[in-house]
């Protein structure tokens, strides 16, 4: 996993190390020049400019610049606080005018059809959120030092790194509270399936679907099957016999309408995990339900999702208070809101990291860069997937998904970015145009593949 620290923390890190501040500027500059040639492809006759600011981060580009110069390139320096609109004609323009800490507004001049390569960060965008102040150059390539930072994943900065670079400039970044999943990471967690393996070793418990809403149950059920949960038990209150589930999953009759839960503590008791809520309605005695068989199954794995947060709202807290294992919860800003009180505002990282501290939950905050943390204050970023994500249903195969990865034995914060990472990764296998939710879920075992093989090299049978 790769570590991602927030300016504040990268700013302690300096302060920390060992080697004095021109050592790391030198090295800085250094994997900063080496990137600068690869892009040039060479040397020879070619032409930098470096728009250089008054701070740690200016002095990396004017150090590059010295080092591009020994090499026999032309450098033109400019001063960032002081630019012409238009910067001369060259072969790669450096971005060196403002880093991680930068707060204000910055006014990019035009670098004309040069490529551009930023270093630690695009400057005018915030290393910590993501958000743009001005107009900053797009990048094709950011070089960035120590670790990721949290704005060069988050959009609309992520849109404006281009490729990004880690250099290894020598900071100790292992005390890190954040990484970014790679399929590696989530292969690591998969276990393998034992040769005495029985369907019931990976049950799932699914309370989703309503009248009208049972396709959100049919989602969820067909995303834990193919994630590689053994059984799937759908219980969907309301619901007579449905055909529209998939075939291999089993339906639960729900005697009693108005206090579902109490019919289902055999059910629960077979299996390894709960996932409730998606599709499932909001009327009053569902609420009072969900809290009920929320609160017994406090010995489960637990994901509440949808229809099942709106439930829980402000009562979150107290309804999962003394659970063995943190219970998932998956909002979206919206969802999110109605938990905590407020929407969760720019900062991302911070706004999951509160939730899951006050409701002792793994809190999984949805987006085009997915949050996952821990209450304990540990957070993963999740990159995969993209704008295809974005069409009805995809929530229900997300909380499946996640569901079946908590039956296999998965951690709850294992399982979370896990499934995160396999939803999106899954739709990213999909068109390009025209996905819709139940592709993802038909995508997910060619994902759980894609990941096995990041791990071991071999491409599965």
């Amino acid at each position: 996993m790769q570590p991602v620290v927030t300016p504040e923390e990268m700013a302690a890190v300096d302060a920390a190390a060992p080697e004095p501040v021109e050592v790391l500027i030198g090295r800085a500059g250094a994997a900063t020049a080496r990137a600068a040639i690869e892009l040039l492809g060479g040397t020879y006759g070619r032409h930098a400019v470096v728009v250089a600011g008054k701070g740690n981060n200016g002095n990396d580009g004017r150090s590059a610049a010295d080092r591009l110069r020994r090499f026999g390139l032309r450098v033109t320096l400019v001063d960032a606080a002081a630019p012409p609109a238009e910067l001369p004609q060259a072969d790669l323009v450096i971005d060196a005018a403002y880093g991680t800490g930068f707060r204000g507004t910055y006014e990019a001049p035009d670098a004309g059809d040069a490529p551009v390569l930023a270093v630690d960060i695009p400057s005018g965008v915030n290393g910590l959120t993501g958000q743009v102040a001005g107009a900053p150059l797009a990048a094709d390539r950011t070089i960035t030092f120590g670790a990721l930072k949290p704005g060069l994943l988050f959009h609309p900065g992520r849109s404006l790194v281009g490729g990004v670079e880690v250099a290894d400039i020598g900071l100790d970044v292992s005390g890190a509270r954040a990484g970014l999943v790679e399929a590696v990471d989530v292969a690591g967690w998969l276990p393998p399936k034992a040769p005495t393996a029985h369907k019931w070793n990976a049950a799932v418990l699914l309370v989703a679907g309503s009248p009208g809403m049972t396709g959100a149950a049919h989602l969820a059920a067909g995303a834990a099957q193919r994630a590689g949960a053994g059984l799937v038990r759908v219980a969907s209150p309301g619901v007579g016999h449905d055909p529209g589930l998939p075939t291999e999953a089993v339906g639960l009759l729900l005697d009693d309408v108005a206090e579902w839960d109490t019919g289902l503590g055999e059910s629960l008791d077979r299996v390894r995990a709960l996932v409730i809520g998606p599709g499932l309605g909001r009327a009053e005695t569902t609420v009072a339900a969900v809290h009920r068989l929320v609160a017994a199954a406090h010995d489960h794995a637990v994901l509440v999702d949808g229809d099942g947060l709106a439930a829980l709202g402000d009562h979150a807290a107290e309804v999962l208070r003394g659970r063995s294992v943190p219970a998932v919860l998956t909002p979206h800003d919206g969802e999110y809101k109605r938990l905590s009180g407020q929407p969760p505002g720019d900062d991302r990282l911070d706004a999951a990291r509160s939730l899951a501290a006050t409701t002792g939950a793994v809190v999984l905050l949805k987006g085009p860069t997915t949050v996952v943390a821990h209450p304990d204050g540990r957070a993963r970023l999740v990159t995969t997937g993209d704008q295809r994500l974005a069409t009805a249903g995809t929530g229900d195969v997300l909380s499946g998904t996640i569901g079946a990865l908590l039956a296999r034995g998965l951690d709850p914060f294992d399982a979370a970015a896990g499934g995160a990472w396999l939803h999106g990764a899954a739709a990213l296998l999909g068109p390009a145009e025209g996905l819709v939710a139940s592709d993802v879920v038909d995508l997910l075992p060619d994902a759980l593949a894609e990941a096995r093989t990041a791990h071991t090299g071999e491409v599965p049978a």
